[in-house]
């Protein structure tokens, strides 16, 4: 193998991506129960007089199952992501250990 040849192994996303992953997704679902908060608000107001706080609670009781589904493929990718992170994190550790016992 020359010196210009490097083998590169896949890595474990960076703290920065998984920050913004969840960042985001985060931001989809705190849109989403404003959203329906609004909704809930305006489109009630037009039968019934509903406080704006009971339109928040009920946004909040909608959007919990419902972002689960809308933004499943978000979720997904944070799941993986924290997973990757964990795993990279437990192999560091495991290698700490090993060479602080004088393994390798």
């Amino acid at each position: 193998m020359s010196s210009e040849e490097t083998v590169t192994e896949p890595t474990a996303p960076k703290m920065g991506t998984m920050i913004g992953s969840l960042v985001l997704y985060t931001l989809a679902r705190l849109v989403l129960v404003i959203v329906l908060a609004v909704a809930i608000y305006f489109i009630g107001g037009l039968f019934v007089q509903i406080p704006a706080i009971v339109a928040a609670m009920f946004g909040v009781l909608i959007a919990l199952p419902l972002g689960m589904f809308l933004f499943k493929p978000l979720r997904l990718r944070v799941n993986s992501q924290v997973a990757a992170i964990d795993a990279e994190r437990r192999k560091s550790r495991d290698d700490l250990q090993s060479r602080l016992r004088g393994s390798k």
